[in-house]
């Protein structure tokens, strides 16, 4: 079966987009996803990248672009008020989910974005984040000490590094083989490579 690669970080408006056309692009291609979570800040900090909100009329247009998206794929978006989130313990618990192969890892991720990007929660609240995991039916605590075992916290720096090291610059990125492919509204490019 065909693989491609998806690094992501669910901070990325653009990640969430292209995290809700996964399963079409899996039943399109035949092809299924290795998800790689990574941590966009320090991708950032590693390639000189910044993200676009730093520049305002780029932010405000970005939005708009991305929910002309949102609105072309049939998924909810708002604008997220407490934007910037900062993603480490939730990109550690997912990748904590991951690495003990947690068959609730994808429903894991559904809730994540959703409360971002669909509810605009504050995120960076570890209060709010311990309500939508246990309204989510998981347990908060157990999640929050395998996000800090020294284990799961290497795991996730190992994979934003070798993204870099793969050319990684912004999320999400997808490959397919060694061939890069930049941003959610790459998608079909993705899949033609697939399919090829």
């Amino acid at each position: 079966m065909k693989t491609f690669d998806f690094y992501f970080d669910f901070g990325s408006l653009a990640s969430y987009l292209a995290h809700t056309q996964l399963p079409k692009m899996c039943a399109d291609t035949g092809a299924s996803a290795n998800l790689l979570p990574m941590l966009l800040g320090g991708v950032f900090q590693a390639t000189g990248n910044a993200s676009p909100m730093t520049v305002p009329a780029k932010g405000r247009y970005v939005f708009v672009d991305f929910k002309r998206f949102a609105d072309g794929y049939g998924v909810p978006l708002n604008t997220n008020p407490h934007f910037p989130i900062i993603t480490t313990t939730l990109m550690r618990m997912v990748t904590a989910l991951q690495m003990n192969n947690d068959p609730r890892l994808q429903a894991f991720m559904d809730v994540v974005y959703r409360a971002i990007w669909v509810d605009a929660l504050n995120l960076n609240d570890p209060a709010v984040v311990s309500q939508v995991l246990t309204a989510a039916g998981y347990d908060a605590a157990a999640l929050l000490a395998m996000a800090n075992d020294q284990a799961t916290k290497d795991q996730l720096k190992a994979v934003t590094m070798k993204a870099v090291e793969r050319g990684v610059f912004g999320a999400p990125s997808f490959f397919v083989g060694d061939e890069m492919f930049w941003g959610q509204d790459r998608i079909e490019q993705v899949k033609a490579a697939l399919k090829a």
